[in-house]
Order: C-alpha cells, then sequence, then structure tokens
C-alpha cells in the first residue's frame, strides 16, 4: 500500500505550489487570491528510495517501480468552514478519506502575497485550523451518538462500544483536545479507526519559508515546531518556490541547485520521510530479473500480511516467506550470493517483516 495525505491550510499558504511541485504538474491553480483551488486536485509521487536502484542493477531487472504516496490538495479553509463559511465545509469528506494531514502553514513574510487576516502568525494560523476540524469533530459526533440511541436501549453491544469510543472523544474535543489525544486499548482500535474523526488523523505541519531559511528555518518556523512538540505531531521545512524551480528541472541540475542552496536532499524527500515516520510505515521489496519493486507496510506487519499486500491469494495460501535483509542482499551481490553464505531465511506466518526486507513468496493457489 502507498498512503494519501491531504494538504491543508488556510488561502496562501503556498498549498498549491507546494502541490504543483511535488507531483510536477499544474493541475493546481496557484494564485493569489483565496479559494483558487475549488476541487480537490489528486497527485501521485514516486518514493525516493535509493536502495531500490541498488537492488535493481544488482539483479540486472528490466524495469524499477517505487512505492507511491499519494496527495490531495484540499481547498483552503477558513474561520467558520465548520458552519459553511467559506469554502472549506464541503472539502472536510477529502480529508476523512486520508491517511494522514500536511498542514502547511505560512512562516514567510511577503508584502505581495496577500494574507487571510492581514498578518503572518503560522501558530495562529493552525489552530484556527484546528479549531474549524474540532468543531466539525463535535457536530458529527453529536449526531452519531443521538443516532445510537435507540440501539443503546436495546442493548446493542456494539452500539455501548461505539458510544464509549464517541463519548471518550467527545470529551477530549470539549477540553480543546483533538480526538488523536485520546488513549484507544489495542482491543478497540480497529472501531477506533472507523469512527474517521478529522482530528484523529496524525499531522505533520510544512513550515512554508523564504528560499533563503530552506535549510535552517526561521523563527516562525521554530515556533511551529515547539507547537508540533506540545503535541506530538511532526514537521518539516520546506520553501514551496523552491520545490516549484526544482521540480522542472532536469536530475542533474536540481542536484546542482540544492547544493547552491545547501540543502541536501529536495523537500519531496524530505516531506515523504516525515509522513511514513508519522505514520509508522516502512518499505519491503521484491526483487528478480523482470522488475525491482518497492512495497509500503505498516510496522509490524505479518509475512502472511505481507504478502496480501501484492495479492490477497498470496495471503490466503501463505506457506513460507524466503528473506534476505537488505545489507546482506548487497554485500553478497544478489540473491544467490545470499544463497551461498547462508542469508536467506524461510520464515513462516508469524515473522514480522522488516524494513528493506527482500522477500520471494511461496504460497497455495
Amino acid at each position: 500500500m502507498g498512503f494519501k495525505m491531504g494538504i491543508v491550510g488556510l488561502p496562501n499558504v503556498g498549498k498549491s505550489t507546494l502541490f504543483n511541485a511535488l507531483t510536477k504538474t499544474a493541475a493546481a491553480q496557484a494564485a493569489n487570491f483565496p479559494f483558487c483551488t475549488i476541487e480537490p486536485n489528486v497527485g501521485e509521487v514516486n518514493v525516493p528510495d535509493s536502495r531500490l536502484d541498488k537492488l535493481a542493477a544488482i539483479a540486472q531487472s528490466k524495469s524499477i517501480i517505487p512505492a507511491r504516496m499519494t496527495f490531495v490538495d484540499i481547498a483552503g479553509l477558513v474561520k467558520g468552514a465548520s458552519k459553511g463559511e467559506g469554502l472549506g465545509n464541503q472539502f472536510l469528506a477529502n480529508i476523512r478519506e486520508c491517511d494522514a494531514i500536511a498542514h502547511v502553514v505560512r512562516c514567510f513574510e511577503d508584502g505581495d502575497v496577500t494574507h487571510v487576516e492581514g498578518r503572518v502568525d503560522p501558530v495562529d494560523d493552525a489552530q484556527v485550523i484546528e479549531t474549524e476540524l474540532m468543531l466539525a469533530d463535535l457536530e458529527s459526533i453529536e449526531k452519531r451518538r443521538a443516532n445510537l440511541v435507540r440501539k443503546l436501549k436495546g442493548n446493542d453491544k456494539e452500539a455501548a462500544d461505539q458510544d464509549r469510543l464517541l463519548a471518550a472523544a467527545q470529551e477530549a474535543l470539549e477540553n480543546d483536545r483533538p480526538a488523536r489525544t485520546v488513549e484507544v486499548d489495542a482491543d478497540d482500535m480497529k472501531q477506533w479507526k472507523m469512527l474517521q474523526l478529522l482530528t484523529q488523523k496524525p499531522i505533520l505541519y510544512v513550515c512554508n519559508v523564504e528560499e533563503e531559511n530552506a535549510a535552517v528555518g526561521n523563527a516562525h518556523s521554530e515556533a511551529v515546531a515547539q507547537m508540533a512538540v506540545e503535541q506530538g505531531a511532526g514537521t518539516v521545512v520546506i520553501s514551496a518556490k523552491i520545490e516549484e524551480e526544482i521540480s522542472q528541472l532536469e536530475e542533474d541540475e536540481a542536484e546542482m541547485f540544492l547544493g547552491e542552496m545547501n540543502l541536501e536532499e529536495a523537500g519531496l524527500d524530505r516531506l515523504i520521510r516525515a509522513g511514513y515516520s508519522l505514520l509508522n510505515l516502512e518499505t519491503y521489496f521484491t526483487v528478480g530479473p523482470k522488475e525491482a519493486r518497492a512495497w509500503t507496510i505498516a510496522q509490524g506487519t505479518s509475512a502472511p500480511q505481507a504478502a496480501g499486500v501484492i495479492h490477497g491469494d498470496f495471503e490466503r495460501g501463505f506457506i513460507r516467506a524466503e528473506t534476505i535483509a537488505y545489507n546482506d542482499y548487497t554485500e553478497c551481490d544478489g540473491e544467490q550470493g545470499a544463497k551461498e553464505a547462508g542469508k536467506m531465511r524461510a520464515e513462516g506466518k508469524s515473522y514480522i517483516v522488516k524494513d528493506g526486507d527482500v522477500m520471494h513468496f511461496l504460497f497455495n493457489t
């Protein structure tokens, strides 16, 4: 699986510029006025992973298929969106469909780019969006709990469990805390996720800074980072303008440009890495002469579940997984060398896949 990240923020913070750069398209209109993004734009990008290229070179794979990540550019939310102000309210459903939220906050000063509130205060901007999502969740919870009354009177256990979880989320929200701060038992986790609350989503603050501050950030991004630590959220510093320029360059030109800007890697790489960390994701590989491919899984995924990411039949008929650690594969110059060195392992149903594993699944049809 890949994962889907919704890009949100107030109007004119650089969401669409960042989206265009990340997806290397002009699908999202980047204009200096609110609500220029009216339909949610969706774009897929390759997840950069140098390990995949190295594996493909060793195996002489004819094709390379990276993991994919989906970005959804969601219209600029404004104060009052939960009550229908602006255009934000109609896009709340798009946020529900995402695995995580990339909350772009304006951390740059530019008199030529208007701000919906007439000032630059990224922490306050973040709180405006968070408040609107919390209000939308509260409204949703109240309606859902009201609809459960009849089932609760009939002693419906599933309804009772759902109401208990909704009540816990409601208590948090009424105390100005997002739903993601609620401690949920492992037994309740499946049903908790099914609630699909907006403030359940893990959040990554994307600090959009001036070009000259792309490497180290500025006072605004430092304030956001402090807020993120208090919330248990993630942060990444990016200059959307730089990313837009990089997206138009050839690979060698892009590397030279990054060097001139004192940046070790493109913002896309940092954003994806931060997103993976936020969602506790990792990668395993399948490698052969036909193709080398990266697959995204959650940390703690068992071998049969990992096989199921490729095809459901692989999970249902799982027998074992021939597994080679990435370092063993590269150090032994491929599968045959790893076999001869005793580095290939036969792993069963209880095996928990590790990041970088090179795997071949055996299954019954």
